[in-house]
């Protein structure tokens, strides 16, 4: 019987088929054969413990403007019906992302789900990635205004950013002087309860922050992303492009620290950034990306890799 795989994503019709690593991954299994489903996250629903989810099976093709075909949606048993969830939806880590991951934590044993959703609960990128300081540049997690100016105070221009936060977004920095550190203080503390991060301005962003792929903890791949004329965030939904690159030594180091952990943890498609080739920001688990550019500069299969490490870990509880 053909493996059935059930992807957890936002809306399939707004997906960017030249770069989207959900979409890398369907096609992939599809190439093996495996049948896709594709479902909406919103419609989970446990009753009597059962699992059920509102889905459509999806034939997919990296044809713009006709990238997919979908089917009656209709409602599955994320037991009876599936062999693999992948947890694929974008953040706002929030309850609503939480609460789904506990969810899917109830399928442990039943149902493979990929990544482990308990561990992503464990894990949230600029929490998990504390674990590894002696890797980070200065690091301050707060929202006290006296807490953040004397930090600021001691680094010169710092970059704030939300502890939840994805993407890029709502990142600013603050000048030598600090000027609106108050405002912004303010400003983040008004609109996320949790506290948010600070770290001086690394001017080696502008060598790039490369995004180093970790399948199964060992390494995949990688791409440099460099800043867009006039910005300092190398995201590629910021503006940011990406160029082939090696990995340093230090981030060979970084690699092998965490590798085995994320292993353990079942943490199976992982994505660290790594600025000036050696400060360690960012541990990301929720929805990693990157494999397509990293595909397209190295001529690998990312996807592939991480359907063996899939197929392994589903072979291994089956029996």
């Amino acid at each position: 019987m053909s493996v059935r795989v059930a992807v957890q994503m936002d809306p399939i019709e707004t997906v960017n088929i030249g770069g989207d690593s959900s979409f890398a991954l369907m096609l992939s299994a599809q190439s093996r054969g495996y049948s896709v489903w594709h479902y909406d996250v919103r419609t989970l629903s446990w009753e009597s413990g059962q699992l059920t989810a509102w889905a459509s099976p999806v034939t997919v093709q990296r044809v713009k403007g006709d990238h997919f075909t979908k089917g009656a949606l209709q409602k599955i048993n994320l037991v009876r019906d599936i062999d693999i969830v992948l947890m694929r939806q974008d953040p706002p880590f929030d309850l609503g992302y939480i609460s789904a991951a506990f969810l899917l934590d109830r399928l442990k044993g039943l149902t493979l789900v990929v990544n482990d959703p308990r561990e992503v609960v464990n894990a949230p990128e600029k929490m998990f990635v504390l674990d590894y300081a002696a890797f980070m540049p200065p690091t301050l997690v707060a929202r006290t205004l006296a807490d953040v100016r004397d930090f600021q105070q001691r680094h010169g221009s710092v970059v704030v950013k939300p502890l939840h936060g994805n993407g890029g977004k709502a990142i600013f920095r603050i000048d030598e002087a600090g000027t609106n550190l108050s405002a912004l203080t303010e400003l983040f503390g008004q609109v996320w309860p949790e506290p948010f991060m600070v770290q001086p301005f690394l001017p080696e962003v502008s060598e790039g922050d490369k995004r180093i792929v970790l399948v199964d903890g060992e390494y995949a791949g990688a791409i440099n992303r460099k800043p867009g004329e006039g910005e300092f965030r190398s995201n590629l939904a910021q503006g940011g492009y990406a160029e082939k690159c090696d990995l340093t030594a230090r981030e060979e180091e970084i690699c092998a620290a965490m590798g085995p952990e994320l292993k353990a943890r079942g943490l199976v498609f992982v994505g660290i950034d790594v600025i000036g080739g050696k400060w360690l920001t960012e541990i990301n688990v929720t929805s990693p990306t990157g494999i397509v550019s990293i595909d397209a500069f190295n001529g690998t299969d990312t996807p592939g890799a991480i359907w063996d490490a899939i197929d392994r870990r589903l072979h291994a509880m089956q029996r």
